[in-house]
């Protein structure tokens, strides 16, 4: 059986019936689905559970993903491992803790996030405005990060190049969409809301592809460990985020899949509708099915593919020393 991210919008409860999870909605509707169907479980309502569903869903290693209000990433529920290694584990914290090791991991990864950062802009430089000056700036910037002797030299390449990509969205997105200043807590205006929502679902579906290894994910390189978060999943976003996220809010603007109508205001904070966030969700899921041909596996795989490859090229790096292969767009 075929198995596909679901996600769950209504308020209700979530059960076990024998191996089938039940979700009975406040509105009285009940509904089922197969376990062995699920690759991933998003609740974006309210819901309760207990640990016999919990239990079904870690047997078949299904890790719930949940939202909590205006749709703000609340945290992960991730059964057991498929697989164990004491020694990955080992290696990624002794990566982390020898300032030479950790900085050449960073190096791959703010390069490569700042090389799809510009083959973005690239791409509509010419289309939707001229961004030959941003092109070249963000090439520079690239260029500066094997010079660099810290991690906090790092996050600010990475911000300063940021900053100048966002400053292209307003010339690229069709009117009335704006971004203005990235702002996401509460994002402030319909661009900030969708790249914010986008950017949590590339974040899970790294989570998810991470929980796969033996790497543990809260033991990021470029983002500092901490109590809540996940910094290895932080840090392959990164990579993802231009070549998933903003390519799709281009496109979902742009060709007015997505309005100003799927958006809601309120409290100060926009967020987008139920209808809305079904219409983006579907869409991400299409660009995660798309593929390209691998040029080092000579073969056609889907971009979710190309995060899990991502990651076991660190897996591999920091086992045997191995080039890690940060994914870098070349299509």
């Amino acid at each position: 059986m075929t198995k596909a991210k679901h996600h769950i919008f209504a308020d209700g409860e979530l059960s076990r019936k024998e191996g089938t999870l039940r979700i009975d909605t406040l509105e009285g509707e009940t509904k089922y689905l197969p376990v062995e169907s699920i690759d991933a479980l998003y609740l974006h309502g309210q819901i309760s559970f207990n640990t016999r569903a919990l239990g079904l869903l870690n047997k078949h290693g299904v890790p719930v993903h949940i939202f909590g209000w205006k749709d703000y990433y609340r945290g992960s529920y991730l059964p057991k491992r498929s697989q164990l290694s004491g020694s990955t584990v080992v290696e990624q914290v002794r990566a982390y803790d020898d300032t030479e090791r950790r900085l050449r991991i960073g190096h791959r990864i703010i390069e490569a996030s700042i090389h799809n950062m510009r083959a973005n802009i690239q791409y509509y430089s010419g289309r939707r405005g001229d961004f030959d000056s941003t092109v070249e700036t963000l090439f520079e910037l690239k260029e500066t990060v094997a010079n660099t002797e810290s991690v906090d030299e790092l996050r600010a390449i990475e911000g300063d190049a940021r900053k100048r990509y966002y400053g292209c969205f307003d010339t690229i997105l069709e009117d009335p969409f704006e971004l203005t200043k990235r702002e996401y807590n509460p994002p402030s205006n319909e661009a900030n809301a969708l790249i914010s929502f986008l950017n949590g679902m590339v974040y899970t579906s790294c989570v998810s592809a991470i929980r796969k290894t033996a790497l543990d994910p809260t033991v990021g390189f470029i983002h500092e460990p901490g109590e809540r978060r996940f910094t290895l999943s932080l840090d392959i976003a990164d990579i993802f985020k231009p070549i998933l996220a903003d390519r799709l809010v281009f496109r979902l603007v742009n060709r007015k899949q997505i309005t100003t109508d799927d958006f809601e205001t309120e409290l100060a904070g926009c967020l987008l509708t139920e209808q809305g966030r079904l219409t983006v969700l579907e869409e991400f899921e299409r660009a995660l099915d798309q593929t390209v041909e691998h040029p080092r596996l000579k073969r056609k795989v889907s971009f979710k593919t190309l995060i899990q490859t991502d990651v076991y090229s660190l897996k591999k790096h920091l086992l045997t020393g191995e080039p890690y292969h940060a994914t870098e767009k070349w299509w």
